[in-house]
């Protein structure tokens, strides 16, 4: 007995379970996975039917059956106890759970979703990381790297100063308010792109370049603000220390890189039982995410690193494939998760007190919109291209803003009011990039260019190439060359 309670002190979870009935906790997990996945493949499939990213329709999915309307999934930390949950209401009815376990088994079952969905952001950028190709990243040109950096640093200093100047709010909150404003959502971007023949434009590369530099940029300042949040407080010199640390660690990945992957090949060859090659990338992927939390990083941040080593291999596509399943069933338990905790309740402007949240939703929004349009000026040198579409390519946030809404979340940083309104921000932005990108590019281009198609990866949805009337355009992901094939007969 003192042997379980010395793991109980330095496991907390396990204690909590131990103390609430270990089968009826169960029950509830399985009870609430059975709502998320519904939540995610009903949200997903009616985004998906209307032309929206699916993920996006997992945020809605979570947000119907979380704390704003269906009572299904609902959280402590949301201000919710076990009397709002109506898995627990199911759970007394149908399993003879009592009234007096129900707290403890609703504590135990909420911070094992919690931990599920933790995992699956985890999961998630080691994922992103795999599809991120380095030689890419460095190859995309100047243009691109000029139009992100403007792209981050121009919402991420405007929302900042006018949470502060404007709302009151403190600095930390302002800042990851101001961090979850700097994302670009690629896969919503390239669709659209694609769609409408523009993939292959200059436009269009400028976009999707500038775009995966944006991803790299915000997992670093993802890391940092989440690292302060954890402080509760602003110190310059820390706020330093993680940049350097973010920016050393992932060049350090690169140049691990370099030297590991042959290892990683060889060790993956001599093993021969079941996982032989996807057991040792998480095993490597969950080490590096470690030494991120260690160094006062994010644990993302060493899982993206982890993606980027291991994308450099011989066994990267293999590797994808076994990833996506895994991804598959616990990503959206974290998307899910996000939609659930977010009361939508905080933004009825029938409630006074609410009217300070979407006042807030709106300034986000148009910070949103505006801090990525003026992206567009900063291109220089290309006469005649089209600067608006350039900007407005870089507005949805997409899964790269339920990410930050998500972390930030977790941390208990943001209030009701800013979280809501954070959620807002990436809806309405991923909802406005499609018909904002048809509008912004003339008609007569995209009908003279419409029968240019993007081929997509059905595993990763990453492109493999470019298909138009007058030749096949390969983009490779093994190191960024691209190969023009002519069409024939033969193709």
């Amino acid at each position: 007995m003192q042997f379980l309670g010395e793991i109980n002190f330095y496991f907390p979870l396990l204690a909590s379970t131990t103390a609430a009935d270990s089968s009826m906790v169960i029950a509830a997990v399985l009870l609430s996975l059975v709502v998320i996945y519904l939540a995610s493949k009903v949200g997903g499939e009616l985004s998906n039917l209307v032309g929206l990213p699916p993920v996006l329709g997992e945020l809605v999915g979570g947000v119907v059956v979380g704390i704003s309307v269906l009572h299904l999934l609902v959280f402590p930390e949301g201000g919710a106890d076990s009397s709002n949950s109506l898995i627990m209401s199911f759970l007394q009815m149908t399993a003879g759970l009592s009234p007096q376990a129900t707290p403890a088994v609703f504590a135990a079952q909420s911070e094992v979703v919690s931990v599920l969905a933790e995992l699956g952001v985890i999961i998630l950028l080691f994922e992103i990381g795999l599809e991120s190709n380095l030689k890419d990243l460095m190859a995309v040109g100047i243009q691109a790297t000029i139009v992100a950096v403007v792209g981050v640093t121009v919402p991420f200093a405007a929302g900042t100063v006018g949470l502060m100047t404007l709302f009151g709010v403190s600095a930390v909150p302002a800042i990851f308010a101001g961090a979850a404003l700097t994302a670009t959502s690629i896969g919503i971007t390239s669709k659209v792109l694609s769609e409408i023949g523009k993939l292959n434009s200059k436009e269009g590369q400028i976009i999707l370049g500038a775009a995966v530099i944006d991803d790299v940029l915000g997992i670093i300042v993802l890391a940092v603000v989440a690292s302060l949040a954890k402080e509760g407080t602003v110190d310059v010199g820390k706020v330093i220390y993680l940049i350097i640390s973010a920016s050393s660690f992932l060049l350090g990945a690169i140049v691990l890189g370099n030297v590991f992957n042959k290892t990683f090949v060889a060790i993956a060859d001599q093993l021969k039982t079941r996982g032989e090659l996807v057991i040792p990338a998480f095993i490597f992927a969950f080490v590096m995410a470690y030494f991120a939390a260690v160094i006062q990083l994010e644990a993302i941040l060493g899982a993206f690193a982890a993606g980027l080593v291991l994308e450099e291999t011989d066994k990267r596509k293999e590797l994808q494939k076994q990833v996506v399943p895994i991804a598959d069933m616990l990503v959206p338990i974290f998307f899910v998760t996000v939609g659930a905790k977010t009361d939508l309740g905080v933004l009825n402007p029938a409630i006074p007190e609410n009217r300070e949240g979407l006042i807030m939703a709106s300034f986000l929004i148009a910070v949103a919109i505006i801090g990525k349009v003026v992206t567009g000026l900063s291109v220089f040198g290309q006469p005649g291209i089209n600067r608006l579409a350039i900007g407005v390519g870089m507005i949805p946030r997409g899964e790269v803003g339920l990410v930050f809404a998500g972390v930030g979340a977790a941390s208990g940083v943001l209030s009701k009011p800013l979280g809501a309104a954070i959620i807002m921000m990436v809806i309405l932005t991923t909802f406005l990039a499609p018909p904002g990108l048809r509008f912004v590019f003339p008609e007569s281009d995209n009908v003279t260019q419409d029968s240019e198609k993007l081929i997509l990866d059905g595993a990763s949805g990453t492109a493999i190439a470019i298909e138009s009337p007058q030749s096949i355009l390969s983009v490779s992901n093994d190191g960024g060359n691209k190969e023009a094939i002519p069409d024939s007969p033969d193709n």
